[in-house]
């Protein structure tokens, strides 16, 4: 068996145990800390922290998310890190009102509800919980769902909300030869079943916050807005919303009713389809503002006052990055950014 370690986390004064054989960060979670985290592979930096005291070591990750030279000065990413005694960490990133409020991680036996194409390479993959027949979550967090027959799995964030407890939506993009996702063409089926870990993610909307709402997104990174749109609508939200959302071309977009149909119960709402590659045929629904080029070059033209907002992200890491940098650019403040940063390899 593990030695077993104590962690003491400023300035929070949290303490916790840690065994040598598990992460710090997924030790947090068995013991219902929330710590900051986005990708859990050590590629995006969320969970970035400082050694005060103690002896750390970190399995393979990113020199972008933590580079050699913060290594040598005291900088872990808690995802990737084992403590082999006991340490003191100081927590660079932390939300008090999230650290001991998070839903506890669950492992959940689901079953295949459904499995229906929206556009050519994005499908709704709907699980019914079985064992436990609940799965509790936050809007616009995501799971991990094994892949049938190994023990690897993929990450993919939640469409739903807690108004239909025990059945969850995932929105998920087909990669050539996916690991997963090739597999809703030829694999799986209705009724089988797949595992279900979580909730992870910061990609929450935070009590008591004002400022108005601009959501960018991409791809399958419709899932987790259309989480926090359709909470939104049931908790009588009152805060202003817009959301841009990138697509190639007419085609690519998806939902385009049901996202009317929320708009109409927002405050201020707004919908900006933003095309890429063509503005064929594009959608004149009532509701939807469809303009030419990269969602960032959208936002960018549009909203010249979006350090006066608060910013939610999800999408192709490269469409992640080029927001990112063009929220740095125009000063907006890093505690107005929300994201959760999950690759999506080739290998999927």
């Amino acid at each position: 068996m593990a030695d077993t370690h104590r962690i003491q986390f400023d300035p929070v004064n949290i303490e916790m145990e840690v065994g040598e054989d598990e992460k710090i960060l997924d030790a947090a979670f068995r013991q219902g800390i929330h710590l900051m985290h986005g990708c859990r592979e050590g590629q995006c930096s969320a969970c970035k922290s400082y050694v005060l005291e103690g002896e750390i070591q970190m399995e393979r990750y990113s020199t972008f998310a933590c580079n050699d030279a913060e290594v040598e000065e005291g900088y872990v990413l808690l995802c990737r890190a084992h403590a082999f005694s006991d340490c003191t960490i100081e927590l660079l990133n932390f939300d008090e009102d999230e650290l001991l409020n998070g839903v506890e991680i669950q492992n959940v036996t689901t079953r295949i509800a459904a499995i229906k194409p929206v556009t050519r390479d994005i499908v709704s993959l709907r699980l019914q919980a079985v064992d436990p027949p609940t799965y509790e979550f936050k809007p616009g967090q995501y799971a991990d769902l094994m892949i049938p027959g190994s023990d690897d799995h993929r990450s993919f964030s939640m469409a739903t909300t807690q108004s239909t407890p025990g059945e969850v939506e995932f929105l998920i993009k087909k990669y050539p030869g996916g690991r997963f996702s090739a597999l809703l063409d030829d694999g799986l089926a209705v009724d089988d079943e797949i595992l279900l870990t979580g909730p992870y993610g910061s990609f929450t909307i935070k009590e008591g916050h004002v400022l108005p709402m601009v959501c960018i997104g991409g791809g399958a990174g419709m899932a987790p807005i259309l989480s926090l749109l359709r909470h939104m609508t049931e908790t009588g939200n009152t805060r202003a919303v817009r959301f841009y959302y990138g697509a190639r071309t007419a085609a690519d977009l998806f939902y385009l009713d049901e996202i009317t149909e929320l708009g109409k119960q927002l405050n201020g709402f707004e919908f900006v389809a933003c095309l890429s590659e063509s503005m064929d045929a594009a959608p004149e629904a009532a509701g939807v503002t469809v303009e030419q080029g990269n969602v960032t070059d959208v936002v960018e033209r549009r909203e010249a006052e979006i350090h006066r907002s608060e910013v939610y992200l999800c999408g192709p890491p490269p469409m992640v990055d080029a927001a990112l940098a063009l929220l740095d650019a125009s000063n907006v403040p890093h505690d107005q950014v929300f994201y959760d940063k999950f690759t999506s390899p080739a290998t999927e």
